[in-house]
């Protein structure tokens, strides 16, 4: 009996003589147990974060659904500031629909483009003061000079832009009347060339410290290329002065006066563009002087 027990015993191999077999049922119920665990931590911790940020999100629109839809948020005033020649009632009429709607949700660029639909305004910016002021600030243009074509005048300003039709309502400007720069209209709107523009601005510019100049200018034709071209108030000939010193060139030609009128008569132009080197046009000599006189 003893000996069948010791042989099987030595039949089997050491190790199940000294270990119990595992059981792997309780570890695997062990490992879910652990994940579960740690799944719900998760979910949890992202509970923790998740419902505060929905709940202020929830608060923000309320709000925002509060503010858009509060009467004390309306547009009730619309300030006007920078402008000269249009007035506040123009500019109003240019934001029309603006008063009334909620300050928050007004498309304010596009009012912008409406109030730049005039050809008074060179710049704009409408800005929100809370709770229902909207600011408008204008830049309006400055007319440069009478642009003529035929018969028909334009305020033109320095950058080329045709602002209006001339006529009485424009009497207080004091400026001068421009030929060529502006030539016949394409499709109903006259084309103005920027050279000639920039010509006609550096002579004006030039001027603007010689108010005596100016005062006695009659007609500027700056039809040619580089050459500004003026006719005095007391002088019947043309005065060429190119596209540089004007100044200069026109204290040159009163300095030559007096020896004009001895030299020359039905004087057609002066072409002052050349330095020393004077050009006259003219159809006839003066006659000789009696001697002593």
């Amino acid at each position: 009996m003893s000996r069948s027990v010791t042989a099987g015993r030595r039949g089997l191999p050491s190790s199940a003589a000294v270990a119990a077999p595992a059981d792997r049922r309780f570890r695997r119920a062990d490992i879910r147990l652990g994940r579960r665990r740690r799944i719900g931590q998760t979910i949890w911790r992202t509970g923790r974060i998740a419902v505060p940020i929905a709940l202020l999100a929830a608060a923000l629109i309320w709000g925002v659904m509060l503010v858009k839809t509060a009467p004390l948020f309306n547009v009730r005033q619309v300030l006007v500031r920078g402008n000269t020649r249009l007035s506040e009632g123009d500019v109003e009429a240019l934001v029309d629909g603006l008063r009334g709607t909620n300050i928050l949700g007004a498309d304010l660029d596009a009012y912008r483009r409406q109030i730049m639909d005039s050809p008074w305004v060179e710049s704009v910016t409408l800005s929100r003061i809370l709770p229902s002021t909207v600011d408008i600030r204008i830049v309006e243009r400055t007319p440069m000079a009478v642009a003529r074509l035929g018969q028909q005048l334009y305020l033109v300003d320095s950058t080329g832009v045709i602002i209006d039709e001339f006529g009485p309502q424009y009497g207080a400007y004091d400026l001068p009347i421009i030929d060529g720069l502006i030539s016949a209209p394409k499709k109903g709107v006259p084309a103005v060339d920027a050279d000639r523009v920039g010509l006609t601005a550096r002579f004006l510019v030039a001027l603007a410290d010689h108010a005596e100049l100016r005062r006695r200018l009659s007609q500027v034709d700056v039809s040619e290329p580089r050459d500004v071209r003026v006719m005095l108030a007391d002088g019947p000939a043309w005065l060429r002065l190119g596209d540089a010193k004007f100044v200069e060139r026109l204290t040159t030609y009163f300095e030559l006066v007096p020896t004009l009128g001895d030299e020359f008569t039905d004087i057609d132009y002066v072409d002052l563009r050349f330095g020393d080197h004077v050009a006259v046009g003219a159809r006839g000599r003066a006659a000789a002087r009696t001697a002593g006189k």
